[in-house]
């Protein structure tokens, strides 16, 4: 995995404040900052190249072919970093690819694709508390904690022919 963490404090405080969220908190608190933020955050994508484009492309088309509940069942065990095969897939992808699957993710709940934010659904107060400190960060800070927030998430790639 190509993941590495920024050496600034306050990013890395914030990426673990938002990883000791509780699990469904954190997915609604990344849709929340989507909601919020998804238009500077554009596929997040400083970076991304085409390849990138395609392989977060396909891990979506097959997420999106399943049921909602597997697709919200998708989105806890990348956050739990289950073992599986679409957290490999996941887990093999590079940093800014991570970025642009939850791009994705997001823009899928908004059209249907994936199972949507309960109508009903609040942020919690801790999570209200991460998002308000991630709303003051420079735009640059934000996407290196975004970066730093998805990319452990996933499983290690198998060797060989297993993914």
């Amino acid at each position: 995995m190509t993941f590495t963490q920024t050496n600034d404090p306050d990013i890395s405080q914030t990426v673990q404040s938002l990883q000791s969220l509780d699990v469904d908190d954190q997915l609604g608190l990344f849709y929340v900052i989507y909601k919020e933020m998804g238009n500077s955050i554009t596929p997040a994508a400083p970076g991304a190249s085409t390849v990138g484009t395609d392989i977060a492309e396909g891990l979506f088309n097959q997420v999106k072919e399943k049921s909602h509940e597997e697709q919200l069942q998708l989105q806890r065990d990348l956050i739990n970093k289950a073992d599986n095969e679409y957290t490999r897939m996941y887990g093999s992808m590079s940093e800014t690819t991570k970025l642009l699957f939850w791009y994705r993710l997001a823009q899928g709940m908004d059209n249907g694709t994936i199972i949507p934010m309960p109508s009903d659904y609040k942020v919690s107060g801790q999570a209200e508390e991460v998002f308000n400190k991630i709303k003051g960060m420079e735009f640059q800070q934000q996407i290196t904690l975004f970066r730093d927030y998805v990319g452990p998430m996933g499983a290690e790639a198998k060797s060989g022919s297993d993914i």
